[in-house]
């Protein structure tokens, strides 16, 4: 005899409907919180490996930073900011990727996948529009007055290589703040463009470390 029970309630599979469209939400849950992650990683933070010592004592290699990338352009002195390097600081003259391998780049880019050998961090010390002194003396005179530099470990100059520069429109002059040892603007004042980094190619500002957990906080200018 009929026991009652129809395919429509219990499946072959032996997983009822509500089942069914219980994991199918969950599904679409998780597949919708990745989403939010990576189009929040990509547009409004990345995360950021400091590659070499140019950043010490304020940065270490291996630290990991937060690169907040909603008013990146919004520049500031002082400020450490991530930026691309490609054409600015490395390789130049090398050609864009076209057709399918630029539309891969452009897509990586905006979401925040992109290779970390083309990024530098730094920090800046000229905006647009500034006259950047360094003499004898190794002090940084910032449009007639010296600049402090509280970042530098004491007794450093803010640099051994003297340079006389205005910052053009749109563009920033940037330094690491272990200034022996830092491939930053003063390397590349013979080159094209002068050594200057053009505000937009910042990636974003450099608001915390959060490794290693002993260092975590953030960091200001």
């Amino acid at each position: 005899m009929p026991d009652g029970t129809t395919s429509a309630e219990v499946p072959p599979s032996g997983i009822s409907v509500p089942g069914r469209r219980s994991r199918r939400r969950w599904l679409v849950a998780a597949l919708a919180a990745l989403a939010a992650i990576v189009l929040l990683h990509g547009l409004v933070f990345e995360t950021f490996t400091v590659p070499s010592a140019s950043m010490e004592p304020t940065l270490r290699p291996g630290d990991r930073i937060v690169v907040w990338k909603i008013d990146a352009h919004d520049v500031h002195r002082g400020e450490i900011v991530v930026f691309n390097g490609t054409d600015v600081f490395s390789h130049p003259g090398q050609a864009s990727p076209t057709g399918i391998a630029g539309w891969m780049q452009w897509l990586g880019n905006l979401v925040g996948f992109r290779p970390e050998e083309d990024l530098y961090v730094k920090r800046i010390v000229g905006l647009p529009g500034d006259h950047l002194v360094v003499g004898k003396s190794g002090t940084l005179q910032v449009n007639g007055v010296t600049e402090p530099e509280p970042y530098l470990p004491r007794g450093m100059q803010a640099s051994t290589v003297p340079f006389d520069v205005v910052v053009p429109a749109g563009d920033v002059f940037v330094m690491g703040d272990n200034r022996p040892d830092s491939d930053d603007s003063r390397a590349h004042l013979g080159d094209p463009g002068g050594g200057m980094v053009p505000i937009d190619t910042i990636v974003g500002k450099v608001t915390v470390r959060y490794w290693p957990t002993a260092s975590w906080g953030r960091l200001h200018s």
